[in-house]
This record gives C-alpha cells, structure tokens and sequence, in this order.
C-alpha cells in the first residue's frame, strides 16, 4: 500500500497489436518508482473498453491496430470524457495518422525508437495534465501537410481575435516549439507569467491542451512551417 507521504503511481495503459513491443514497454516502464502498467490492449477496441474499465492516467497509443485503429480508438477515449490522456507512438511513414490523432485530442506524439528516458518523462509529463510537443517531430509533420495548411496571403485568424497582443505572442512561441522557460526568456518575463498566458490562451480559445493550440496556430495561419 502506497503510504500517504509517498507520491501517487502513474497507471499506464500499453495499447499495440505487437505482443513483443508491448513487453519491452512494459520492461521499460516498470523499472521506474512512479510508474505502474496496470494493462494491455492488442487492438482499438479493447484499448477502450480496457480505459473505461481501468481508468489509466495514460494510454500509450499506437496507430495501426486491429479492428480499430488508433486514431478512432483516441477519438472515442476523449468524446467519452474519460480520465485517461493518450500518448501517441507512432512512425515516420505514419505522419498523417498523428495529425488525425491529435485532432482528435491526443495529448502528444513520439516516435517508436524514442530513447527510454524520452518515453519516461513524456508520460510523465501527460500524466501531469500538459503536452507532449517534439519541435523536430511536429515541424516535419506540418511541412509535409502545408499544401493543406492556409494560403499567407488570406487572413483565417478570426479565432485568434479573443485574444490579447502578447497571448498572440505566446501561441507563436509555443507553436515554434518553444518550452515556457524559454518562452520567459524572451519575452522578459516570469515563467509563472507565461503558464497565466498559456492557461488564458487554452481557456479562451476552448482547447484542451498544448497540443490542439499548436495545431490550431498553423492552421488559422498564425505560424507556417517554415518559419
């Protein structure tokens, strides 16, 4: 039994179609203090019913799976307001699934052959209610996709008139991949000052979290991938 001075467990849930991936992950993640697998999904579908029965902070999500893939399985997790936030692994030639992932509200992406320690604290970092952004990963993802993104020359940021000035500003910085520590240095300012215009941004713009506020500044045009 956990005493009361000792921090709460992290409960994962592996969901991939690869039994043998699924034990390195497990072998991985069970060497840390704070992290506990409490479940395995070899498909979409049980990927959900395994969430709702099991309530799992994060659920590691593939792509491709059986029966339902990732993206669907992600999309049903977040329209049931279920607990659990969904970290997606994916690869390269899979790009396009992220994209549709994260739409559909993963809290962030990595790539299968991420180091162990990435993997660790990108849960982690889930699990503590914010996002998991790769500047290298999403920037790829959105130059490969820019013929969809808007024309620079048409302004498509109404959505972006709610907020101020330097919240505009932050939305840039963090759609350019920018940490809020580096976000602070900046901008000259604290870096508890910024997390007030990150939670002003979410809260304005009706976003869950981190991740939909990038995808959103590229779309409306805000920031393009090449710059």
């Amino acid at each position: 039994m956990t005493d009361a001075g000792e921090p709460k467990r992290i409960q994962v849930l592996l969901a991939d179609d690869q039994p043998l991936l699924r034990t390195g992950f497990r072998m991985v993640l069970g060497a840390e203090h704070d992290l506990d697998v409490i479940g395995e999904a070899g498909d979409g579908v049980e990927a959900i019913e395994m969430t709702r029965r099991l309530l799992p902070q994060v659920v590691l999500m593939d792509i491709r799976m059986p029966r339902l893939d990732g993206v669907a399985a992600t999309r049903a997790i977040v329209a049931a307001g279920l607990p659990a936030r969904v970290l997606v692994l994916t690869t390269f030639d899979l790009d396009e699934y992220v994209v549709g992932a994260l739409r559909a509200g993963a809290s962030g992406f990595l790539s299968k052959d991420v180091p162990a320690e990435e993997l660790i604290a990108a849960i982690r970092t889930v699990a503590a209610g914010d996002a998991v952004v790769s500047p290298r990963i999403l920037r790829r993802l959105l130059s490969q996709f820019a013929d969809r993104l808007p024309d620079p020359s048409v302004d498509r940021r109404r959505p972006l008139a709610v907020l101020t000035d330097r919240e505009q500003e932050v939305l840039t910085l963090m759609a350019r991949g920018r940490s809020n520590g580096e976000i602070a240095r900046e901008l000259f300012v604290s870096e508890t000052t910024v997390k007030t215009h990150v939670g002003h941004v979410l809260t304005k713009l009706g976003l869950r979290d981190r991740v939909q506020a990038v995808i959103l500044a590229y779309e409306t045009g805000l920031v393009r991938p090449s710059t």
